[in-house]
């Protein structure tokens, strides 16, 4: 890994987990909306350094809200999983966004309901565990296959990109 890319794993990998802090209050709990995740479309652009950034700070903002060693590991797997999704299938971007949201949501929502009461879901009376996982695909799909995809268009549509490389 060189230089550029050292630096922008750690740009990376502080915005997620600054954006996952300050706006603690609404990134974590069983209805969350997690807008640092916003970032993990970016591997689409920037590849490995995105990659590990968004897993890296994934991992430092689940430890400093600290629910349990099993958020802290499994929410960055949940990272890394779904941005090399998007690495791997970029030229198909919207959908490699929406499987990557599925497995965020599959991995978080698969282990939340240990930790916290099911969301309602439309006043269904779901099984706890299906509840997270859907409440939490939900959120991902708005955060990384909705603003994420979003941001990641309007930066590919602009010049911007040019002066980073």
């Amino acid at each position: 890994m060189n230089t550029r890319e050292l630096t922008l794993t750690a740009v990376f990998a502080a915005l997620y987990a600054a954006i996952v802090i300050v706006l603690a209050p609404i990134s974590f709990g069983p209805v969350q909306l997690r807008l640092a995740d916003v970032l993990i479309p970016f591997s689409a652009l920037f590849g490995i350094p995105a990659i590990l950034g968004v897993t890296l700070g994934a991992l430092l903002g689940n430890f400093y809200w600290f629910l349990s060693p099993v958020d802290v590991i499994l929410g960055a797997l949940a990272n890394l999983i779904a941005s090399y999704i998007i690495f791997r299938y970029k030229s198909r971007l919207l959908i490699a966004s929406i499987v990557g949201s599925v497995v965020i949501g599959v991995i978080v929502g698969g282990y939340l309901w240990l930790f916290f009461p099911p969301p309602s879901i439309l006043g269904f009376n779901l099984p706890v565990w299906l509840a997270m996982i859907i409440s939490i695909t939900i959120s991902s799909l708005i955060t990384v296959s909705f603003l994420g995809v979003g941001l990641v268009n309007i930066l590919k549509s602009s010049n911007y990109l040019e002066y980073l490389k």
